[in-house]
C-alpha cells in the first residue's frame, strides 16, 4: 500500500470510527440520541405501540413505559414472530435466527437477525480497524481473516405449519456481512455451511482442516472469532499437521470473543499458540454486538452510538455509563428488536469507559472472576 492509498484508507476508517469515539466521549448525550432513535424503531411495533413508544420523552417515562424483560419474558412472543407475527417485534423481516445456549436451563434461544441488526454488528470491526489506525500497519489488508466461526445454518424447527432454519450469529454475520468487510475471510462461510451443522468433534475437525487446506498458503494477519475455537484450532494443528498457527504464519491481532478472561486467563495460550501477537476483545453476544477493545487496556468499551445500555445494581437501575469503578450490575440492553432486555451478563466498570463481562449472572462469577485475576496475577490490572 503506498503512502498515498494510506492517506486515504486513514481518513475514511477515521470517519468510520469517529462516531464511537464521539459516543464514548459524551455518553450522555450520544444515550439520549440512541434512545429517542429506538422510540421511533418501537412506535412501528405491535409491542412498541403496546407499551406507549410514540408517547415517550425522557429516560424516565421509557423506564415507566417498558419493563425489564428477560428472554422468559420475551420467549411467546419471539415464537410468534417465528410463526410469522413480525410485526409484533420487527420493522423489517428476519434474514436469519440465531441460536445460542446461554438460558439457565441449557435450552437453545432464538435471536431474529435483521437487515439492520446486521449492519450494526459491523462495530466488531472496530477493535481491528482501531488497531490499524494507531499502529500504522495497513499491510494487514493485504492478508486475510482465518475464519473460525461457527455455521449460520445448523438446523431447521418447526414452528406451526413452517420450518425455520437456525444457525449461530457469528456466521450469520460472517455469511451477510463479509462482502462489505475491508478484509477477506477465508474459508468462506459458504464452505463452512456446506459441512453441516454438527456439534460433535468429528464435525469441529472438519470444520479445522477445512481451514487449514485453505489458509496454509494465505497470508493470514487476522484470527477472528470464538477464543476457545481459536485455541482448539491451534492444538488441531499441532496434533494433525505437526505446526502451530506461528509456524505457518505471522498473525498481527486477533479479534476474539464468547468467554471472559480472553486479556488475561485465555492470553498466555494464545500468544503462546499465535506468536506475539495483539490480543482485542469483543464482547458480542448473540442479540448485539455491544462493545470493543480500544486499545492496550485489557478491557472493552461500550458502543453507545448503537444501544441503549442500563445496569441492575445494589442500589438500583442505573446507566451503564454512570457505574462506578468496581461497580458491578446486570446488563440491561436496549436493541432495535428488543427493549430493556435483561441479558443476564455480570458487568464490571474498571477506569472509565473500561469494562468487563465477568461471567453469567450466577452467585459465585465474582468469586471465579477474582480467583481468575489471582492465579493470573492481574488483580484487575488494564
Amino acid at each position: 500500500m503506498t503512502g498515498s492509498e494510506q492517506r486515504t484508507a486513514a481518513g475514511m476508517i477515521t470517519a468510520l470510527l469517529q462516531p464511537w469515539h464521539a459516543a464514548v466521549n459524551d455518553p450522555v448525550t450520544a444515550q439520549q440520541g440512541v434512545l429517542q432513535h429506538l422510540l421511533q424503531i418501537y412506535a412501528q411495533t405491535d409491542y412498541g405501540v403496546q407499551h406507549g413508544a410514540a408517547q415517550v420523552r425522557t429516560i424516565e417515562d421509557y423506564r415507566r413505559a417498558f419493563p425489564i424483560a428477560t428472554y422468559e419474558d420475551y420467549k411467546p412472543l419471539i415464537q410468534r414472530v417465528m410463526s410469522g407475527e413480525v410485526r409484533l417485534l420487527l420493522t423489517e423481516d428476519p434474514v436469519g435466527w440465531a441460536i445460542t445456549r446461554g438460558t439457565a436451563k441449557g435450552e437453545s434461544k432464538f435471536i431474529p437477525m435483521t437487515p439492520t441488526d446486521l449492519r450494526m454488528r459491523v462495530s466488531a470491526g472496530r477493535a481491528m480497524l482501531n488497531y490499524v489506525v494507531s499502529s500504522g500497519r495497513y499491510d494487514l489488508f493485504e492478508g486475510v481473516n482465518l475464519n473460525l466461526n461457527f455455521p449460520s445454518v445448523v438446523g431447521t424447527v418447526r414452528v406451526g405449519e413452517r420450518e425455520v432454519e437456525y444457525g449461530y450469529s457469528s456466521g450469520i454475520y460472517t455469511k451477510y456481512v463479509s462482502a462489505h468487510t475491508p478484509i477477506r475471510s477465508v474459508p468462506s462461510q459458504e464452505e463452512i455451511d456446506a459441512l453441516g451443522g454438527g456439534k460433535t468433534t468429528r464435525d469441529w475437525e472438519a470444520r479445522f482442516e477445512l481451514a487449514y487446506e485453505k489458509c496454509k498458503n494465505e497470508n493470514v494477519t487476522l484470527v477472528g472469532g470464538v477464543a476457545p475455537t481459536a485455541i482448539l484450532f491451534a492444538r488441531y494443528l499441532r496434533r494433525a499437521h505437526g505446526v502451530y498457527p506461528k509456524d505457518l504464519w505471522k498473525t498481527q491481532i486477533m479479534t476474539l470473543g464468547s468467554v471472559p478472561g480472553i486479556n488475561t486467563r485465555y492470553q498466555p495460550a494464545l500468544t503462546a499458540l499465535y506468536g506475539p501477537v495483539a490480543i482485542r476483545e469483543i464482547y458480542g453476544t448473540t442479540e448485539g454486538m455491544f462493545g470493543q477493545q480500544r486499545d492496550e487496556c485489557r478491557a472493552w468499551v461500550p458502543n453507545y452510538d448503537l444501544f441503549f445500555f442500563e445496569v441492575q445494581t445494589r442500589s438500583g437501575v442505573k446507566m451503564l455509563h454512570e457505574m462506578r469503578s468496581g461497580e458491578m450490575g446486570s446488563l440491561i440492553v436496549s436493541t432495535p428488536i428488543l427493549a430493556r432486555y435483561k441479558i443476564g451478563d455480570l458487568i464490571l466498570a474498571l477506569r472509565p469507559p473500561y469494562f468487563r463481562c465477568i461471567g453469567r449472572e450466577r452467585w459465585w462469577t465474582p468469586l471465579r472472576y477474582f480467583w481468575d485475576e489471582l492465579m493470573s496475577l492481574n488483580m484487575g490490572w488494564l
